[in-house]
């Protein structure tokens, strides 16, 4: 009876170890699954070259959730990081190739601008009492805005020297992911090691108890948002090296995955608890996710989903170890220290063994007959370049191909890594439409240094070379829309201008034509000119605005249909009577718009034909045979008189 006690103590403790060792380090475990799970389900993942692409990909988002640990520890938080990494890009590009400026210099002055920022922000948190999230807020807006400034909306070339940030050592060993390992012990160390780390879990432990004690509560703030600031600015000047361009629009919503990085990782909200090595495996897990899901071709929809999912999951797990009294994350003794570091030396040699096992599910495996391509997309959050996926499916499924297609969601970043993604996983052919001309020029490079044609579809990849670019021309449509509103209103009238989402270069390029159309025109004057970012929503609420200032607005230019139709409702029974509005893109709402009368026109560039031809094209590439290199599609101004035979 005894020995059978015994056992059952034994196994009882056995057990309640394991469940303690899992629950003290949910995250790293989670990430152990996650790569487990990644490796069983695709051939793609565990390959050197994928490997480091998950690295580069958590690059920026764990430097910048290095500095909000910092933020999250102390009880804070920073929604700012995001713009601030724009900012200091934006200033450093600025200063550096616009103005001469010495590249140590522009440097440096990136890295003060992301310390002001911090600053700012600490010391409206400390001393003007206003909460992080409302002060961190008001920082994120202004910075961004800053950005838009300083750039005037158009991304700005890297100098070169610090563009060999985004390169690799020896053709190999990505250089952002140095920086991370750099920037993660210098966190670590300030967290574990430093005065104001100390100073940082006794504010978020108790922050009267800490002020109490003696610590400079409101001293120690500012010293707090300054460093995340600090690891904004280099986050930023990674980012911008990747992209061998600082981008006025880079970095926008990081400072939620940064934030998720850091609770993934096990910091808590309410503040006390967190630690760098935390925060590392929850960017790994992040970005371990999205190049997993896009390995898997799951719906850049769903990976929100998903990812959405993941966070409140950490949260939970945290409030059930500390229901189950699990030892708090935050800095430990020596001793903690050594079990941290024997804990992950177990689960690194206990993955391996498993990712292993799971690799001979893929080995012998025979390639398929069936070519495969990829095709980026700026974003599905668009009528038209939902078009140019519909008819890139419909000839791709004609032709026998698997396509697989992902959404950049206009984010020039994730654009990068969803191509690096497809370069590892040795696709056939690789068809691009790029957030921005310049940013993709790196990604588009290595595709080609992998002997994987690449096609361009709608925009052009600029400082490299693409098999083929399928397109329309932006700047002769935005000319023929400024023609068309001009003659409607027979070369006398007072319009308005709805421009495109600053800092991208379709809307950079219909601009430049709806400029150089109205040359032609002195007769009509332009009241004003204002982004309402390709949104309906927003050309509804900025169409609202210029007609309080310009009752007697007689016409409306939209860089797409979608802001024509925003326009068009704010017109109300104005649109097609006594007000003329012009869009582009001859989508099915904007073709609906123009059969009941209410848009006058809109500049069809017929996208379907682009998925289709660039489909097409793709498989002529890999199959050795020639293609042109510029395919013009051609833009149709469509109107109620044509619209009936127009399909797109």
């Amino acid at each position: 009876m005894a020995a059978d006690t015994l056992k059952s103590g034994a196994g009882a403790g056995g057990a309640a170890a394991v469940r303690r060792l899992l629950l003290d380090n949910g995250a790293l475990t989670a990430l152990i699954v996650l790569v487990v799970a990644m490796s069983a389900l695709s051939g793609d993942f565990l390959t050197t070259d994928n490997l480091l692409n998950v690295g580069v990909q958590a690059a920026v988002t764990a430097i910048l959730a290095f500095g909000v640990t910092f933020v999250i520890v102390s009880a804070g938080i920073d929604l700012s990081v995001g713009s601030v990494a724009a900012l200091s890009a934006t200033v450093l590009a600025w200063s550096a190739t616009s103005h001469g400026v010495p590249v140590v210099i522009a440097v440096v002055l990136a890295v003060a601008t992301g310390i002001a920022a911090g600053l700012v922000n600490g010391f409206l948190v400390a001393y003007g009492k206003l909460p992080p999230f409302i002060a961190t807020l008001a920082m994120l807006s202004v910075a961004r805005g800053l950005s838009l400034v300083i750039s005037e909306g158009s991304p700005i070339a890297f100098p070169d020297s610090v563009s060999h940030l985004g390169d690799t050592l020896g053709g190999w060993l990505p250089v952002p992911v140095l920086v991370m390992v750099v920037m993660g012990l210098i966190a670590a160390f300030v967290l574990g090691r430093t005065y104001i780390g100390r100073s940082m879990y006794a504010i978020g432990g108790n922050e009267e108890a800490a002020r109490l004690s003696g610590l400079r509560v409101k001293r120690q703030k500012l010293a707090i948002y300054a460093f995340s600031g600090v690891f904004a600015a280099a986050a930023g000047v990674v980012l911008a090296a990747r992209l061998s361009s600082a981008q006025p629009q880079a970095a926008d919503g990081y400072e939620l995955d940064a934030i998720a990085a850091v609770v993934i990782g096990g910091a808590s909200l309410a503040g006390g608890t967190g630690k760098a090595s935390g925060t590392l495996i929850g960017a790994l897990i992040l970005a371990v996710l999205r190049n997993g899901l896009n390995l898997l071709n799951v719906s850049a929809f769903w990976q929100q989903v998903v990812i959405g999912v993941v966070i409140a999951l950490a949260v939970l797990l945290d409030t059930v170890r500390r229901k189950a009294g699990a030892a708090p994350v935050a800095s430990g003794t020596g001793g903690d220290r050594g079990r941290q570091a024997a804990t992950y030396g177990l689960a690194a040699v206990v993955t391996v063994a498993i990712v292993g096992a799971t690799s001979f599910l893929h080995s012998g495996s025979s390639s398929a007959s069936t070519p495969k391509m990829g095709l980026s997309l700026s974003t599905l959050n668009n009528p038209f370049f939902v078009q140019i996926r519909a008819g890139a499916q419909a000839e791709a499924k004609k032709l026998g191909v698997d396509l697989t297609v992902t959404d950049a969601q206009n984010d020039a970043s994730q654009q990068a890594n969803q191509l690096q993604n497809f370069t590892s996983s040795s696709l056939g052919a690789i068809i691009v439409n790029p957030v921005d001309s310049d940013a993709a020029s790196n990604s588009v490079k290595a595709a080609d240094k992998a002997k994987i044609p690449v096609i361009a579809v709608d925009r052009g990849v600029n400082k490299a070379t693409v098999d083929a670019l399928v397109a329309s021309d932006n700047v002769a449509g935005g000319e023929l829309a400024a023609k068309t509103i001009a003659e409607k209103l027979g070369g006398q009238g007072r319009i308005v201008i709805l421009q495109g989402q600053a800092g991208t270069s379709a809307a950079r390029e219909r601009a430049e034509g709806f400029a150089k159309g109205l040359k032609a025109y002195p007769g009509i004057k332009v009241l004003a000119q204002q982004p309402a970012d390709f949104d309906r929503t927003k050309g509804l609420d900025v169409m609202s605005n210029l007609l309080q200032a310009h009752p007697d607005v007689q016409g409306v230019v939209a860089a797409n249909d979608e802001m024509a139709l925003g326009a068009i409702k704010a017109l109300g029974s104005k649109a097609g009577k006594s007000v003329s509005v012009v869009g582009f893109d001859g989508t099915p709402d904007g073709l609906a718009a123009v059969k009941a009368g209410t848009l006058y026109a809109s500049v069809a560039q017929q996208p379907s034909q682009l998925g289709k031809i660039a489909v097409d094209n793709a498989l002529r590439a890999v199959q050795g045979k020639k293609v042109e290199q510029t395919v013009k599609v051609p833009v149709k101004v469509v109107t109620k008189e044509n619209v009936a035979g127009f399909s797109g």
